[in-house]
């Protein structure tokens, strides 16, 4: 047996929560990662890396429990990657999440700010999801705790989320507390169909087997969309398996299916085939209806997307007479719920299906002032579609996670907008991008808003104006 070249530390104390779900101690001024622990517990602890300036290792014993800990709610707690705040009370998660958004605005950009609001909170805890995607495969992941009691373990096909970190591990998931019903029922009634009729789950390292995926979309408004995703065109064993579906859940507003015949699980370019019902089920937000289809991209925390929407709204200030940008528009969910207040909106956003629905989206809403545009937004944002669409009041930024292009701010920075507000779900590239602007534009508020329960995500909503 290779002998473990890294030090078991005896007695590490964990003091705080860290960044991507861990938690930390510190041993002789070295900092130390640990996942799945609390402030609070004292730990043996296994190094596995090792750096100049941090080591990450696993829990071996529990010296002291920490007084913090609640029960985690979830049998699968530990394994699957989702959730690993549970055994935190939820005060402790968005108490860190606001400190988070503190220290990434002053650390990494330098950046003087108002008295940041206190986080808004998720309502919900659990099944708050509208949208989750499971993942067949022929053999299950076994757990450390099964392999470790030495039992001989039938090898059962799974249907649920990858083991982190490993693209061909799946967890099989009984029941998960992240949507609502009826997602787990869907999933369990796949799974069982599946083993019983002898479908073969896919093999993502052979490239065979024909179940593949299924997304499971659960709207506020009670409507349901089920996506299964085959990996080949069997028609013999996908029509029987759609009939059993539609007919055990009545309930299935839009019933869909694609052939992934690919080597990766990207969907984009895949044909969305509807087998019952429409093509689309609707959210709703205030008096507007959004369509959402197979591909399309919606918040996946519906409440409190209408509270960061609100907030939005509440930043941009406006009063019927303003352009508005809304830069990374994604469907216009923002751009439309804005439109009311505004003279204008004109939307930008790299994804053409996305555009198209954000068209859609303004149309059912009988919206009639918003533009929406397909495009690099490093290409279409530049002085030239400024002169052409008129200089922005307002410009509204929600950026994926690397946040916004050099380009892009220069270009804004020129346009000279009143107001920007900027909506992140990475306060770290925001700071980054909030420093570039410092010297033109003053931070006046701050709002983080909590998405995510029981993990380390938070969105981040900052009002800058024009010095």
């Amino acid at each position: 047996m290779a002998r473990n070249r890294h030090p078991h530390l005896e007695g590490l104390r964990i003091t705080s929560l860290a960044a991507e779900g861990n938690a930390m101690g510190k041993w002789n001024d070295i900092v130390v990662f640990v996942p799945m622990t609390v402030p609070g517990d004292v730990v043996n602890v296994q190094i596995r890396t090792k750096r100049r300036r941090y080591m990450e290792g696993y829990v071996t014993e529990y010296i002291e429990r920490s007084p913090l800990r609640v029960e985690p709610f979830c049998a699968h707690f530990g394994v699957c990657g989702g959730c690993k705040w549970q055994n935190i009370p939820y005060s402790e998660q968005i108490a860190f999440k606001q400190q988070q958004v503190v220290d990434q605005l002053t650390r990494i950009g330098h950046l003087s700010l108002p008295e940041i609001s206190p986080i808004l909170g998720s309502t919900k805890t659990d099944h708050y999801r509208n949208k989750l995607e499971f993942t067949f495969a022929p053999k299950r992941w076994k757990t450390y705790e099964e392999v470790a009691r030495g039992e001989e373990i039938a090898d059962c096909p799974a249907l649920g989320f990858h083991i982190p970190s490993m693209f061909d591990k799946i967890l099989d998931i009984d029941y998960c507390h992240l949507q609502p019903s009826p997602s787990n029922e869907i999933r369990n009634f796949l799974r069982s169909y599946c083993i019983e009729h002898n479908y073969p789950f896919y093999d993502i390292r052979q490239h065979s087997g024909l179940m593949r995926n299924v997304i499971i979309r659960t709207a506020s408004t009670g409507e349901v969309m089920v996506i299964v995703v085959f990996a080949e065109d069997n028609q013999e064993m996908i029509v029987p398996l759609m009939d059993s579906l539609k007919e055990r859940f009545p309930e299935i507003t839009s019933l869909v299916y694609m052939i992934n015949d690919k080597l990766n699980d990207s969907l984009g370019d895949r044909e969305a085939i509807l087998y019952a019902g429409r093509d689309h089920i609707f959210e709703q937000m205030e008096n507007l209806r959004f369509k959402i289809g197979p591909k399309s991209f919606y918040q996946t925390n519906s409440e409190q997307a209408y509270e960061l929407y609100k907030v939005v709204r509440q930043m941009a200030a406006l009063s019927g007479s303003e352009v508005v940008y809304d830069l990374y528009t994604g469907t216009g969910t923002i751009a439309n719920f804005v439109a009311g207040g505004a003279k204008s909106v004109v939307g930008v956003e790299y994804v053409e299906e996305a555009i198209e629905d954000a068209k859609v989206n303004s149309a059912i809403n009988n919206i009639h002032n918003t533009t929406f545009l397909a495009g690099d937004m490093k290409d279409v944002m530049n002085d030239d579609f400024v002169a052409h669409y008129g200089r922005p009041d307002v410009v509204i930024l929600d950026p994926p996670r690397a946040g916004v292009h050099e380009d892009v701010i220069a270009t804004i920075l020129r346009a000279a907008p009143e107001r920007i507000v900027y909506v992140s779900c990475n306060p770290a590239t925001q700071a980054r991008d909030l420093a570039l602007m410092n010297d033109h534009y003053e931070i006046v508020a701050v709002q983080p808003v909590d998405m995510f329960p029981h993990t380390h995500h938070v969105e981040n909503v900052v009002k800058l104006i024009k010095r």
